[in-house]
């Protein structure tokens, strides 16, 4: 016999034009509404971590000073304009 997973509803106040696209998708894709919010919640939360995680890891790169000088930054970006682009700026010396 298979286990089942603990859950939990959430009530949420979504406005129309959501819950009728929701409704499209589970139709379209012949799944359960209650599928397509888990499925959308679990990528966003995923989504939203990794985000976090890289902020945090540039905040420490920032720290110890391992960043990229704005002007070079600024010189690479301007030059992509024209025949001859700079090459992409390195990470600290």
């Amino acid at each position: 016999m298979a286990a089942t997973a603990k859950t939990r509803t959430v009530t949420a106040h979504i406005p129309v034009e959501l819950a009728e696209r929701v409704d499209e998708i589970a139709e379209r894709l012949e799944r359960s509404k209650n599928w397509i919010v888990k499925q959308a919640l679990s990528a966003w939360l995923d989504q939203e971590e990794e985000r976090s995680r890289l902020t945090r890891e540039a905040l420490a790169d920032v720290d110890a000073g391992r960043v990229i000088d704005h002007q070079a930054v600024q010189a690479w970006a301007d030059s992509l304009s024209t025949d001859t682009p700079l090459p992409v700026p390195r990470r600290w010396s």
